[in-house]
């Protein structure tokens, strides 16, 4: 595998320059559901309704997922939990995992600052574009070009679209002009029921957790 679908969210959520993540909470979560739903892939955990079931420890050879595969061990400890919680524990520490991830392979750069003179921050700017332009092109090709979309990158879609990432993917365009052709990918029968599954529950997740935020925030 060469490139997770967490790390594809996260290369659209970093501005290029700066570094900087847009729409960073929205992007957490589709980036914690995107490991998920490669661990799911990857045969090593199941949905079943609206609770997660490990079926697998192996490593799958992909450092970013495995390192989730302890965790979700320790965590569901034989006990049924849902997929909402889950994400709700592990976006943050999914973000930092991913992030660390591109700059290991070297797509990314980490910056340390401090604003102030004291609060450190850390920055991302891009140092390999070559990735993101492929991504980006498979999402142009699938959303505004007539090109029916593989599994993976209408898994993505999927993702992006629950998750309301479409300025990130298409920040050329109003999300009412990709939406309709985003969510009817996001519709289709593209992918196995195991998939489906999966991404149906992160998309509940995910829609309770952003209005959960909107509540707490007026």
């Amino acid at each position: 595998m060469d490139i997770t679908l967490a790390e594809e969210i996260m290369l659209l959520s970093l501005d290029e320059e700066s570094g900087a993540a847009r729409q960073r909470q929205a992007a957490g979560w589709a980036v914690a559901a995107g490991i998920l739903v490669e661990l799911v892939l990857a045969e090593r955990i199941a949905v079943s309704g609206k609770h997660l079931e490990l079926t697998g420890t192996e490593p799958t050879g992909v450092p970013l997922l495995d390192g989730r595969l302890p965790l979700m061990e320790t965590w569901l400890r034989g006990r049924r939990r849902r997929v909402s919680d889950w994400l709700t524990k592990d976006h943050m520490r999914a973000v930092s995992a991913t992030l660390e991830s591109l700059a290991a392979r070297g797509l990314v750069v980490e910056e340390r600052h401090k604003v102030l003179g004291m609060f450190p921050v850390r920055r991302y700017p891009e140092a390999d574009a070559t990735v993101e332009v492929a991504l980006r092109a498979r999402l142009d090709a699938a959303v505004l070009g007539d090109t029916e979309p593989d599994e993976r990158t209408a898994t993505l879609i999927a993702l992006l679209h629950s998750a309301k990432l479409h300025r990130l993917a298409f920040p050329g365009h109003r999300a009412s002009e990709v939406r309709p052709r985003m969510g009817e990918i996001a519709a289709g029968k593209w992918a196995a029921e195991a998939v489906r599954v999966a991404i149906r529950e992160v998309q509940v997740a995910m829609i309770a957790a952003t209005a959960a935020t909107a509540a707490a925030v007026s």
